[in-house]
């Protein structure tokens, strides 16, 4: 698209709101007759001999007494354009897009003060929330892994005194991507119980670990020990 092009278009898209350009060429201000240099911000106003469209600068334009708000965060953007009597879009050619880009807004202090005043209560407020709701998870994974533990206690009810604390701590570890982090574990099924009770087995109650150093093959090292893991099973489910 043509400059001129994107002009139009985005002249459409702002409608009746002031727009000010950061100009990429010496301009001068067509109503004082200053030299704005490079990167001066201007209005376009009325149309010159020639059709080109008068460059007027902010100080003639009344809106230099506007303070620029960068683009970037949308809420504090909404809310100063809401409470500034006055406002601006500021708009700067990109060469690689070939189009028109905002820039952020012109809009008088008081209202960027009032925004950030609101945009910084709303996050003590949101900051808030998430404590409680961490306060929440963590009670809530609490009361499941009390619930974990009470029913591998009643499963086995010979398990060694403080071995169901331990399984059930470590199956419900967060992230770990355990079994008590399944969905069956979180129905409590009988099986998903098991499988944490064997783990915990296999690695404390055999050497099935040293196996494993020693370089020898899972499969095969899980066979040598399953005699252990079943007796020792079969007798943490006496009653």
């Amino acid at each position: 698209m043509s400059r001129q092009g994107s002009l139009k278009a985005v002249m459409a898209e702002t409608g009746s709101e002031i727009t000010v350009f950061i100009s990429r060429r010496d301009s001068t201000c067509d109503e004082c007759k200053r030299e704005l240099g490079r990167h001066a911000w201007i209005t376009l106003g009325g149309e010159l001999e020639g059709g080109e469209r008068k460059a007027i600068c902010l100080a003639c334009a009344d809106l230099d007494h506007l303070k620029f708000l960068p683009r970037g965060d949308t809420a504090l953007t909404r809310r100063a354009k809401k409470y500034s009597p006055l406002s601006a879009v500021v708009l700067e050619w990109s060469r690689s897009r070939k189009r028109y880009e905002r820039q952020g807004l012109l809009v008088s202090q008081d209202a960027i003060e009032q925004a950030e005043s609101e945009c910084l209560a709303d996050s003590d407020v949101r900051e808030r929330n998430r404590a409680r709701a961490a306060v929440s998870r963590e009670t809530e994974d609490k009361l499941f892994i009390e619930k974990f533990k009470a029913r591998i206690s009643q499963l086995y009810p010979s398990i060694p005194d403080g071995r169901e604390a331990v399984i059930a701590a470590h199956a419900c570890e967060k992230y770990s991507g355990r079994v008590g982090r399944s969905a069956s574990a979180k129905d409590f099924d009988e099986d998903a119980v098991r499988l944490a009770v064997l783990a915990h087995i296999r690695h404390l109650e055999t050497d099935y670990d040293a196996l494993l150093m020693r370089g020898v093959d899972r499969s095969d090292a899980r066979a040598r020990i399953r005699s252990v893991v079943d007796a020792t099973l079969a007798k943490w489910a006496k009653r």
